[in-house]
Formats: C-alpha cells, sequence, structure tokens
C-alpha cells in the first residue's frame, strides 16, 4: 500500500473524527423578522452589503457599498503649525485645550469626512401575515424568510460580483419601494455625536432622485467634491406567485472609471443561475478550516463569525471597518462615522484570518495600505516633519487623518502596529515575494520614521519625546508621557527586531545590524513591585480600563511568553489577575474577547472560555453584531449602550483558535489552553506561522492523532501532545526527536506528516 494511499485513507479518518464542518445548528434562526437595523439579517461580499429587517408593515432591505464615503478633509484640523513638535510645546506650556480644538474638536464638530449609507428596499408584507421563522443559513450565505400564508423570501449578496438577489414566493401583488437615505431637510439635533452619530442632513447634499422605470428603480445621489453613487433594482416574475430581483450599487469618484449599478443588474444572472456561483465561493471558503468543541455556545459563535468574515474580507475591497458593510440605517451617520479606526479595531477584525487559514481574504487589508502609502507619507511629513512612514489611528477611506483623540489618532506606533499584520501575513504565508516587495519595505519605513522620532534620554535609553497609551487618561493632558509607555514601548521594539529578522532573512546584513542596534537602546518594560506590567513607569494599572494597550507585550505581539520561562510566566499570571482584580467596571465587549486570547496565552483554558462565553452572550445582539455595552445590564460593565462595531467578533474567533493552536513562539502546540471538561476535540487545516497546516483530533483528554501538511516546505518544532506516538504516514518529511517533549519536523514543499498516540 503506497503512502500517498495511507494519507489518504487517515486523511479521511482524521476528517470523519474531526466532522466540525459549518452546520444548521450555527445558522442565525429567528421566530420573527427583527424590527431593528443592527439586528437584521447580515448578508455581504466585502464591497456590499444587505440588511433583512422589519420596519413597521414593511420589509425592509437595507443596502450599503463599501466605497460610500464624504471624503471633504476635516474642517479646522490642518493647520501648518500642528505639528508633533507644536503638541510638545503646548503640552510644555500647559496649554492642550488649544491642542484638542486643533485634534478632537473637529472630529465631533464635524459631520464628515464620514462613511455613508446606501438606500433601502422596501416591499410590502402586511398581507402575508405573521413571520413564521426567519433564518441565515451560513454555510450558503443565504437568507430565507416564511410567513404565515405561504409567502418565502430568498435572498443572498453575491460572493463574487456586485450583486445582491432576492426571490419572492407565494406572492401575487408586489409593491417595491427604493427608499433614498433622507439627505435632506431639517437636522435632527437631538442625539448628535460619534457614537450617536449625526444626522444625514447635516452634510448638506441635495436630495438625490429616485427614478421609476419598467420592472426598475434608479437612484442616482451626489455627494461632495464631484462624488456620487447609484443604486438600482430590476425585478421580473418568473411564476404566477414568483418574483425574482436583484440590486446594486456603485460608487462614482472623479476621474476614475465608472460602472454603472443599473448596468450591473441589466447583466444579472437568473436567481438560480447565480446562486450556483455564489455558493460555489461559500464551499470553498468554509473548506479552508473547521473546528469542534464541546462547547456549543463558543462553537456556534465561532461559526458565526467565520461567516461575517466571509462577508467583509476579500481581496481588492476596502478592508473591515467599525461596520463594514452594514451601515447604520436610522437615518443618521454611522457610529464614529464608520471609520478605519487604528488604535485597535482594524487589527483585531483581522486576527483570525491567520490561523483559520483565510490568507486571500486578510490580504486586501495589507492592498488597502499599500495603496495609501501616499497618504500616509504626506501626513508623516505634514505632522511629525520626518521621512519614513507613519500612519493616521483614525482615517477616510484614502488613508487621510480625520482627528479624534490625538493620543491614537495621532499616536506614533500606528504604524507599528499595523507592521504587526504584515509579519504575520509573511509568516503564516511564507511568500518570499510579499517579503521582499511588501513586508520588508513596510518595516523599514516604519523603522526610519521611529528612528527619526526617538532619542537619546539621559539614562543612555532610546525613548519617544512624549509617549501615550490609547485611551488612557482619555483626552486629557495626563493622557501624555515623557517616558515610554509599555505600549509605545512594545511596538518599537516589535518594529525593531522584526525589521532586523526581516533584513537578515533578506540576506540584508548590514541592514539587519543597524536595526538591531536601535533594539538594544530600548529600555525593558515598566513592571511593579509585584512584576505586574504597568501603563508606564509613572503610572501603574489603577484603573478599569476597556483597552489592554500596555499588555501588547503579551497578546498580540508575543515578546512577554509564557514559553519564555518562569519570570515571563509571572509577569503574565500576576499582570491578568490585577486585570481581574480591579474588574470589569469600564471593559466593553471587544475587551472580554481579548482577555479571552490572553488566557489562552496563559494556557488558562478555563479562563479563555469563561471570557469568551461572556462576550457571546452579554456583548452581541440576537444577530450576533457585537456591540460595545453589556446587553444583560448584569454587572458585566457600566457601559451598557449598543453602539455595533465588529472587532469583538474578529477577536473573539481569534480567541477560540489560540485556544486549539497556537505557534507564535517557534514551535507548534496542539490544544495549548482548552478546558479539562473538552474531553473531546478537533480541527481541520488551521494554518500555522511557517505555512503548515495541521489536523488533530482528541478524544477522552487524550490527542489522538495530529496531521501536519506542509505548503511552502521547511523546518518546523511540534510539542509532543502524547506519551508516546507513532508516525503512521508521511511524505517528503522527517521526524526527529530534538529534545524532551519536542520533535523537529523537516518538511518538503506539499510534504506531509501524520503522528498517532501510540497509547503507551
Amino acid at each position: 500500500m503506497t503512502n500517498r494511499f495511507v494519507y489518504l485513507l487517515l486523511s479521511i479518518f482524521l476528517v470523519t473524527q474531526a466532522s466540525g464542518q459549518v452546520a444548521a445548528k450555527h445558522d442565525l434562526v429567528f421566530d420573527k423578522l427583527p424590527t431593528r437595523w443592527d439586528e437584521a439579517l447580515p448578508l455581504g461580499n466585502a464591497f456590499m452589503g444587505e440588511l433583512i429587517w422589519q420596519k413597521g408593515d414593511k420589509l425592509r432591505f437595507s443596502l450599503d457599498h463599501a466605497e460610500l464615503w464624504d471624503l471633504r478633509p476635516m474642517v479646522g484640523m490642518r493647520k501648518p503649525e500642528f505639528t508633533y513638535k507644536w503638541v510638545q510645546s503646548q503640552i510644555k506650556k500647559n496649554n492642550y485645550a488649544l491642542v484638542q480644538q486643533y485634534g478632537d474638536i473637529p472630529y465631533e464638530r464635524e459631520p464628515a469626512p464620514s462613511k455613508i449609507p446606501g438606500a433601502a428596499l422596501e416591499i410590502d408584507s402586511k398581507e402575508w401575515g405573521e413571520v413564521k421563522s426567519a433564518r441565515v443559513n451560513i454555510e450558503k450565505a443565504t437568507a430565507e424568510v416564511k410567513w404565515a400564508n405561504g409567502a418565502q423570501l430568498n435572498s443572498f449578496v453575491h460572493a463574487s460580483q456586485l450583486l445582491g438577489y432576492f426571490r419572492l414566493k407565494g406572492v401575487k401583488v408586489f409593491n417595491i419601494s427604493l427608499i433614498a437615505p433622507k439627505y435632506e431637510g431639517e437636522v435632527d439635533k437631538t442625539a448628535g455625536g460619534s457614537v450617536a452619530g449625526d444626522d444625514l442632513a447635516r452634510l448638506g447634499y441635495k436630495q438625490g432622485k429616485v427614478v421609476e422605470g419598467a420592472n426598475s428603480y434608479t437612484y442616482r445621489q451626489a455627494g461632495w467634491g464631484g462624488f456620487e453613487y447609484e443604486v438600482s433594482v430590476r425585478w421580473k416574475k418568473t411564476a404566477t406567485d414568483t418574483w425574482e430581483g436583484s440590486w446594486s450599487i456603485s460608487a462614482h469618484y472623479p476621474n476614475l472609471p465608472k460602472t454603472e449599478a443599473s448596468q450591473q443588474t441589466t447583466a444579472a444572472l437568473s436567481f438560480d443561475k447565480a446562486l450556483v456561483s455564489h455558493q460555489a465561493w461559500w464551499k470553498n471558503f468554509w473548506a479552508k478550516s473547521s473546528i469542534k468543541i464541546p462547547d456549543e455556545i463558543l462553537e456556534k459563535q465561532y461559526y458565526l463569525e467565520q461567516y461575517k468574515f466571509g462577508s467583509t474580507a476579500r481581496k481588492g475591497a476596502p478592508p473591515i471597518s467599525l461596520q463594514a458593510v452594514w451601515t447604520a440605517d436610522n437615518g443618521r451617520l454611522p457610529p464614529w462615522k464608520g471609520d478605519f479606526h487604528h488604535d485597535l479595531n482594524t487589527q483585531l477584525s483581522y486576527w483570525p484570518s491567520y490561523a483559520a487559514n483565510h490568507l486571500d481574504e486578510a490580504i486586501g487589508y495589507i492592498e488597502h495600505l499599500e495603496q495609501n502609502r501616499e497618504a500616509y507619507r504626506d501626513y508623516t511629513k505634514w505632522f511629525y516633519e520626518t521621512e519614513g512612514i507613519n500612519v493616521p489611528g483614525v482615517t477616510t477611506l484614502t488613508g487621510v487623518a480625520m482627528g479624534g483623540w490625538i493620543q491614537y489618532s495621532f499616536s506614533p506606533t500606528v504604524s507599528s502596529w499595523l507592521a504587526h499584520h504584515y509579519y504575520l501575513q509573511w509568516r503564516y504565508s511564507m511568500d518570499r515575494e510579499f517579503l521582499e516587495k511588501k513586508a520588508y519595505p513596510w518595516f523599514k519605513d516604519v523603522a526610519t520614521f521611529l528612528a527619526a522620532n526617538t532619542f537619546m534620554n539621559l539614562k543612555g535609553k532610546r525613548q519617544l519625546p512624549i509617549s501615550s497609551s490609547p485611551e488612557i487618561n482619555d483626552n486629557r493632558v495626563t493622557a501624555w508621557f515623557h517616558e515610554n509607555t509599555n505600549y509605545d514601548l512594545s511596538l518599537m521594539r516589535f518594529t525593531f527586531e522584526k525589521a532586523a529578522e526581516l533584513a537578515q532573512e533578506l540576506n540584508l546584513s548590514q541592514e539587519a545590524a543597524y536595526w538591531r542596534r536601535f533594539l538594544s537602546e530600548f529600555d525593558g518594560y515598566a513592571l511593579s513591585d509585584n512584576n505586574e506590567l504597568k501603563f508606564a513607569p509613572s503610572l501603574p494599572y489603577n484603573q478599569s480600563h476597556r483597552h489592554f494597550s500596555h499588555l501588547m507585550a503579551i497578546h498580540p505581539l508575543g515578546e512577554i511568553r509564557w514559553e519564555n520561562g518562569e519570570k515571563d510566566q509571572t509577569i503574565i499570571k500576576n499582570t491578568i489577575n490585577l486585570l481581574e482584580k480591579i474588574g470589569p467596571d469600564w471593559w466593553c465587549g471587544y475587551s472580554y474577547s481579548w482577555m479571552g486570547n490572553l488566557k489562552a496565552r496563559a494556557k488558562d483554558g478555563e479562563g479563555a472560555a469563561k471570557y469568551l462565553r461572556t462576550f457571546s452572550t452579554a456583548f452581541c445582539l440576537p444577530n450576533s453584531f457585537h456591540v460595545n455595552g453589556d446587553q444583560t445590564k448584569s454587572g458585566l460593565s457600566k457601559f451598557t449602550y449598543r453602539p455595533f462595531t465588529l472587532e469583538g467578533n474578529f477577536a473573539f474567533a481569534a480567541g477560540v483558535q489560540e485556544m486549539l493552536l497556537q505557534s507564535y513562539a517557534g514551535f507548534i502546540e496542539i490544544f495549548p489552553a482548552i478546558p479539562f471538561s473538552w474531553q473531546g476535540a478537533s480541527f481541520t487545516d488551521l494554518r500555522t506561522e511557517g505555512a503548515f497546516l495541521v489536523s488533530a483530533v482528541r478524544v477522552a483528554g487524550q490527542v489522538d492523532a495530529v496531521t501536519i501538511k506542509s505548503e511552502k516546505g521547511g523546518k518546523t518544532r511540534l510539542k509532543l501532545p502524547f506519551k508516546t506516538y507513532l508516525i503512521k504516514s508521511q511524505k517528503g518529511a522527517t521526524v526527529k526527536k530534538t529534545e524532551e517533549g519536542f520533535v523537529e519536523l523537516t518538511l518538503e514543499k506539499n510534504g506531509f506528516v501524520i503522528l498517532k498516540n501510540g497509547y503507551e
């Protein structure tokens, strides 16, 4: 029997044992249609999105496109004197109110720049009776709604086309309307501000017109600066009581090619033909990886997060903004203008993409940063007056600074955190071209920027002139420190360490040595007498706070590691213990997700499961959307409000993956942080650093089998999950024991090895 045949048989066995595929039990299921836009049935393809809900006696589809943006400059912010050096001088003068006027007040005062909504479809449903059921089939990315009289809706946003489709059966009279957002009229001033969202009428647009055609509507809306967008919907009767239709949105910027939405709907395929290619994309998406765990709440939430990731991330699409393709449909701008917040929101949103084997979707994030490099350079030269590259912490679609609390919106280490994603894309793909053309050039530019914006202090250590820890001390002058915060320090150390590593990988030895010199000039982390990470040398962790910025060195950067031994383990345990002791009064939903990741890095499976479960049960709406506040109002947070953003959702998924598989410490560890009660668990084709795909099965509390496949070839170490093991099959692989508890695997490209429990 050939090795290849044995491998196939064993692979079938492992997959059968794991059987962790997406299933009907993971679907969103309701016994009635939601009556709020943010609880609606979500569909999307990263470019366009749809929310299905009931508004009065109408079936409503809220339609969105990721590139619908008002890109006007932020009024009153970009003054020539508003620079990093000027901010330092105002801090010295204790004149911080002027800094706030320049950096923060415009964000709250001005309605734009901002993401803007598209339109809505409404279909008269009052004659259909009560809704009997509503479901999102996440495996197929389709929505289905059934009514008492037999009417049935099926809808999807095509995975790879700029089209949404719907079919209504059992409906003899079809009354549909295209509803434009109310961009003109009296301004509602009752609930303004960035969290609630300004009234759309504040944008000052002349209201666009909806033009009715033969079984069609077309709506064109002019925005700011020559921008306009078009919404098109077409429908036809395909049987006595069946109607099919399609919709599209197109965004038109001056001097860029146009593809009208009406052209898309005119060329649209039939519902059934379009559904075939749509479902083929999703079948491939779900085949990339799977998990099976005994906690039904966490498993369902995990698959819902993967579904939302597949609905919001694509190569070539804008990255995941605060609400991605589900902009508010309540007559207002979205919370925090639906922008790109790089102080944690975009970063957390892509945490799960790497281990879940969705690098193709994640690359859209990197593409966005690459496309906006010139905007970032312009900002760096203006605000920091130096070469290299930094990124505003809050940006528009085109990478332009929008302002906000400047401790994070103008932070000097934003581009360093973004560099972490370049590093992960390289390490999980081992794509040499990506390393040479994108990853190392980004690190080099960021390191160049940091070298120019730091200095040697009187102690002979390198530091920033002013440093911060995002959102600590809010927007007060005390939020700035004349010493490196642990947040900034961790990101700077990471930048120079990895710049040296990548330069060495490219045989640029002199450049590697240059970056290592800078790394050696930084001090160690600020610790309390009890070995707890502080915010900064002068400020201990003494307040409940949503942003775990001082813990970056533990997670996600992994410089302080459990695997490093007792010293680091003490720091990790004591820091997390202090976090828990002070408590979650001012945590948000994403804080619980992040805590799940931290607990997993501390090898605490019980703790990881606890915090992730709290996130899913208390900080999510019925449709699984993350909202900042505790919806149970049971004391899990003093925040009980409900602005919807997505980063907590995706950080949750990353936390589950961290429980099942870790590879950041230079080796692969199977089931590093799962509760004792999880006697059975499995996963298939989770990805690790080094471009290895790993599958594993746990039975009766013991790992039963592990399969490791190599995409690019290379060496890795596996922390043995067995007392004894059998090599059941291998192709292009060698296995040797290197030290107690570890084996070294050397695999050729497309090689594999299957290790089985020896049952001593």
